[in-house]
């Protein structure tokens, strides 16, 4: 079982570097560019006046915060520093799009198995039933590898402020009802000076594609 797993992980990783590989060929004997977009260089709209950006029209950046992972270890805005993270935020008891997200994180996952360059943040928007513990139990489902894929949980407020002006996301309180909890199916792709370079969806298999091969890019070519 464990060498069909690492054929089948080899076998992705062989396909999705592909794409990667046609891209720095063009870069290299062409003229074409394929450049990650950066998003909000001109500061974040807020329609509904919910968040605090102090009237700043120039690059958003994810901005401090500070949760506890699934071993109850202290994780901020300055652990990604110098890093690309992709973020996605989620609840364990979702009874509907949280399954499918984490087992297409799953295989971001193991795109990046063995780059220290990536990681991933689950963030949980029901941190009153989302403790450490039922986060670790939740991580060991989903094979979450130590140091790789962070599930993140806190303060409800500061969770709240961070997906709506933090990540640009739209996220509404339950109020401890699963059903009743709205939250975003996006995975978000920052890099490493804080900037947000992407969204896709993560229940759809081919969107996750494509983070996981600009993920690359960014990797390889920095741009």
């Amino acid at each position: 079982m464990k060498m069909l797993r690492f054929l089948q992980i080899l076998v992705l990783i062989c396909v999705l570097m592909i794409p990667v590989l046609i891209i720095l060929f063009l870069r290299g004997f062409t003229s074409n560019e394929y450049s990650i977009p950066i998003l909000y260089e001109q500061g974040v709209e807020d329609p509904y006046q919910q968040c605090d950006y102090g009237g700043n029209t120039g690059q958003h950046f994810i901005p401090d915060f500070s949760l506890v992972d699934q071993f109850d270890r202290s994780i901020g805005r300055e652990d990604m520093g110098g890093k690309i993270t992709v973020v996605d935020f989620f609840f364990t008891s979702c009874p509907s799009i949280c399954p499918v997200m984490s087992s297409e994180m799953e295989r971001v996952q193991d795109a990046f198995r063995n780059d220290d360059r990536v990681q991933l943040f689950s963030i949980s928007i029901d941190p009153t039933y989302d403790t450490p513990e039922v986060l670790s139990e939740y991580a060991d489902r989903h094979r979450a590898e130590r140091d790789k894929w962070f599930f993140l949980t806190g303060d409800k407020g500061s969770i709240y402020e961070l997906a709506r002006c933090g990540f640009v996301l739209p996220t509404i309180d339950g109020d401890s009802v699963p059903e009743d909890f709205i939250h975003s199916d996006k995975f978000v792709l920052v890099d490493e000076l804080g900037r947000i370079r992407g969204y896709y969806s993560g229940t759809e298999r081919e969107s996750v594609d494509e983070l996981i091969v600009e993920t690359k890019i960014l990797l390889y070519d920095g741009k």
